[in-house]
């Protein structure tokens, strides 16, 4: 009644000896037009013993690509101020990139060099190294 319906197949023993369970969730559809290209989706850390467990993520999973990179450097970008964002307008240091947020990953994908700076920046910011 309460909690989550969903069982793990396998009895408790995979529970327990798992090092990390990952709960991943189709939060909506990507639309291009009327043509659905993939999915947002939302990942939570049920159990780990090599990190902090109970963290979020959320990924754009494209159809035939993967995990979009320009995506998480769109989000990222927005939550760190790296990226403007102006309603659905998008723009990196006063030039506007596109709106919404699929055209703007076609943008990136066609400009390379912006691309890779707003990496480098948010790799800066954060603290990340490139190996």
């Amino acid at each position: 009644m309460f909690g989550n319906p969903e069982t793990t197949p396998g009895g408790r023993a995979l529970k327990f000896y798992s090092s990390v369970r990952l709960e991943v969730r189709r939060a909506e559809q990507l639309k291009q037009g009327q043509e659905i290209v993939g999915n947002r989706t939302k990942i939570k850390v049920v159990k780990n013993k090599v990190a902090p467990p109970f963290r979020v993520a959320e990924v754009d999973i494209m159809y035939g690509q993967g995990i979009s990179k320009e995506g998480e450097l769109i989000d990222l970008g927005v939550e760190n101020d790296i990226v403007d964002k102006s309603g659905a307008w998008y723009s990196y240091n006063g030039e506007r990139m596109g709106q919404g947020k699929e055209n703007v990953k076609m943008y990136l994908k066609e400009n390379p060099q912006i691309k890779e700076e707003i990496d480098r920046k948010l790799r800066e910011k954060l603290g990340i190294s490139d190996g």
